[in-house]
């Protein structure tokens, strides 16, 4: 009767240890978040080149991670439309990929999602986008049903407000903010910020391994690569024409129709 009534004690005295232990790590985690815009190039690129990198050597565990894809829009007088900086067809990846972190709440899942459609638009393809359903295993109709049903639009403005809240107020996409407070042009260097501001020891290692990596890339390329919120032509989308962009999301939105029907 001792024994088992020490050892409840215990089982007892361990998951209490291990409750605390969990909320500590949690409180410790360092707050990082990107606010950008789908078809800005340099977002996309950070997306993939840089924010990936968080799944690697377990930075992902000291991270909570927050994606806001409204970039540059703008809000219209009526308070509902939104205009975005390149164009129509990126209004509709950002309710693409509003829609995604909705459905997904899942880190692992709404990024390797949204991983694929910025990779796309690297490769300048990102009209075919919805191939990233089947590329990242995941169904269709959670993205379909939100955009086809205005609870898409309600996450954008959602974002706007969010977006147009910060402060300071950003200037350009990408916005890369680490525990409140946002890096500007280093955003590329972001890793080791998020090291500096990290107050546990699980990951120390592999801070420091990342940390000379981040610093040795910083120093190959300090040329800023941002797009600006009062300019309209910083991405290579913008020259396509306005009438080419509009008629390209008539069709992006007559993909997500399709997708539905499937």
């Amino acid at each position: 009767m001792a024994l088992r009534r020490f050892t409840s004690l215990f089982i007892l005295s361990y998951l209490l240890c291990s409750i605390g232990s969990s909320s500590l790590v949690s409180a410790q985690n360092v707050s990082l978040a990107l606010y950008y815009e789908s078809l800005c190039p340099y977002s996309a690129n950070f997306i993939v080149n840089g924010l990936a990198k968080i799944f690697e050597s377990g930075l992902v565990d000291i991270v909570d991670l927050k994606l806001v894809p409204y970039g540059n829009a703008r809000i219209g007088s009526d308070g509902t439309s939104i205009t975005c900086q390149h164009g129509p067809y990126e209004c509709l990846l950002n309710t693409v990929e509003a829609c995604a972190l909705n459905a997904w709440p899942d880190l692992d899942t709404h990024f390797r999602f949204i991983y694929c459609i910025e990779s796309l638009v690297m490769e300048g393809t990102y009209r075919h986008w919805p191939s990233c359903f089947k590329k990242s295993g995941l169904e269709s109709k959670p993205i379909t049903d939100c955009t086809g049903s205005g609870l898409g639009k309600k996450l954008e403005l959602k974002y706007a407000a969010e977006t147009n809240a910060l402060q300071p107020p950003h200037k350009y996409v990408p916005w890369v903010v680490v525990d409140g407070q946002p890096l500007y042009e280093e955003y590329m260097n972001f890793i080791s910020y998020v090291c500096a501001a990290y107050k546990g020891t699980a990951v120390v290692k592999a801070c420091k391994e990342l940390l000379l990596q981040t610093v040795t890339e910083v120093k190959s390329d300090r040329t800023p690569q941002v797009s600006f919120a009062d300019q309209s032509s910083t991405s290579p989308f913008a020259a396509t024409g306005a009438a080419k962009i509009t008629s390209q999301a008539s069709s992006g939105w007559h993909q997500v129709k399709m997708a539905a029907s499937k």
